[in-house]
């Protein structure tokens, strides 16, 4: 096994800076300001050598020297010991990172979206040549979850890491929960706080939590998974009515990345998605509030683990970046041999959404007429899916049956746990019967199993 590039005692580790947005620039301060401190916490000299941006006038969180600053990226990273790269989106950041790595220099980047499409083949480019690639700054901004997947919990099995993984959804979603708000007022108030881009897409849509949940599952089963492997739904069709029928059962909602193992059937896999999600308000995830994160771990012997803080901005994100150059570059000065991030003595390949088990929540509009609870009732158990509960607003639920009420139009099921395919088989007749009118808003729950 290769071993990465040593630096001599009192030799001089050598950082290139790519990018200087928010959190470039929090970074390039921290390495001007606080030289000497990290340099005594490497335990060799280290100087951050130049910052690549578009446009060196640009203004910035924090005024980089001008000295530093540079337009030739590639002439950068080829003076680099140790490269850091923020400019984020797949290229020409896939390029350098590559171009660092060849040539052996250690790469930190908290670009997502690439390690979700490239990570497989970034991470083997540095395996081959020694080189050291770090992300921990990719999920969860502030919170060191990466590393304690990897190394802290690597004597152990873990079987699911789900967590809220986006500041801005979980934003929306707390408002809404707490105040009432309207999605669209909510992604409002979350722009103008600068939780949201000008084009929230990403983030709305899922895509951002998506990339994460690829991440993790890499990391915490050990096996190739990309964004492709990921099913994905966003928060843009929850409305004020799912937050408030959530509440009045117990729940919140959450956007929830989840990448759980399953063992059903001959070969195991593991099962990787995003959606908007029921949670108890009992359980610890639904507690996070705001622009907050936060990573739920079960482990066969570890139990449950969280972990929880900051998931996005300048400060926070610089943190996460700085952990993973101090860690670097004392690997840099006393180099061991890297463990790898795949294992290739397991094989989990990735499992399609209809492997998952979950519950429910199914919210109709019905007629008002005898016999229509019998007859949902029997859709649900001709497809193997029993109720946990049925809620009917306006009236008393005792058992899982519903009282007469003038107020009889709406009907709200929660079901036990059960495959995703039979579930969705279920809402599919449903849907078809002459005694439902429309389904409304179909949610999946998360309870422990």
């Amino acid at each position: 096994m290769a071993l990465p590039p040593q630096s001599k005692s009192g030799e001089t580790i050598r950082i290139g800076l790519l990018g200087a947005g928010n959190v470039g620039a929090q970074v390039a301060k921290t390495l001007v300001e606080e030289r000497e401190l990290i340099s005594a916490r490497v335990g060799t000299p280290v100087k951050l050598v130049g910052v690549a941006v578009r446009d060196p006038e640009a203004p910035r969180d924090w005024r980089i020297p001008g000295e530093l600053l540079t337009t030739d990226a590639e002439a950068l990273v080829d003076q680099s010991d140790l490269v850091i790269e923020l400019i984020g989106g797949n290229e020409p950041a896939g390029a350098l990172i590559e171009q660092a790595l060849r040539r052996g220099s250690a790469v930190v980047t908290g670009n997502k979206a690439l390690l979700a499409s490239r990570g497989t083949e970034l991470n083997a480019i540095a395996a081959d040549t020694g080189a050291l690639l770090r992300y921990e700054a990719s999920v969860g901004g502030a919170i060191p979850i990466l590393r304690p997947i990897e190394e802290s919990l690597s004597g152990d099995r873990i079987t699911k890491v789900m967590g809220i993984v986006n500041g801005t959804t979980n934003y929306i979603l707390d408002q809404m929960d707490t105040t009432g708000a309207a999605f669209d007022d909510a992604l409002d108030e979350a722009q103008k706080l600068g939780y949201a881009e000008s084009d929230p897409t990403a983030d709305v849509a899922g895509l951002d939590a998506a990339a994460k949940a690829a991440i993790l599952g890499t990391l915490a089963f050990h096996a190739p998974f990309s964004f492709d492997d990921v099913y994905c739904e966003g928060i843009t069709e929850v409305t004020q009515d799912d937050i408030e029928a959530a509440a009045a059962s117990g729940y919140v909602i959450k956007l929830l990345a989840i990448a759980e193992k399953h063992t059903q059937g001959q070969e195991p896999g593991v099962v990787l998605r995003v959606h908007p999600t029921l949670l108890p308000r009992t359980h610890p995830l639904a507690s996070v509030r705001g622009a907050f994160n936060a990573v739920f771990v079960v482990a066969e012997n570890a139990g449950e683990l969280m972990f929880y803080g900051q998931g996005a901005g300048g400060r926070p994100t610089s943190s996460a970046i700085m952990g993973d150059v101090v860690a670097v570059a004392r690997r840099l000065r006393a180099p061991v041999p890297e463990s790898p991030t795949i294992s290739s003595e397991v094989h989990l390949p990735p499992l399609p959404i209809e492997k998952a088990t979950t519950q429910y929540y199914i919210d109709m509009e019905v007629a008002d007429k005898e016999g229509v609870i019998a007859e949902i009732a029997r859709v649900l158990a001709d497809h193997h899916v029993s109720i946990e509960s049925m809620r009917q607003p306006g009236s008393v639920t005792i058992e899982g049956e519903v009282e007469d009420s003038e107020n009889g139009a709406k009907v709200q099921v929660v079901t036990h746990i059960a495959s995703e395919k039979d579930l969705h088989e279920t809402v599919q007749e449903l849907r078809g019967l002459d005694v439902v009118k429309t389904v409304i808003s179909v949610l999946r729950v998360e309870v422990k199993k």
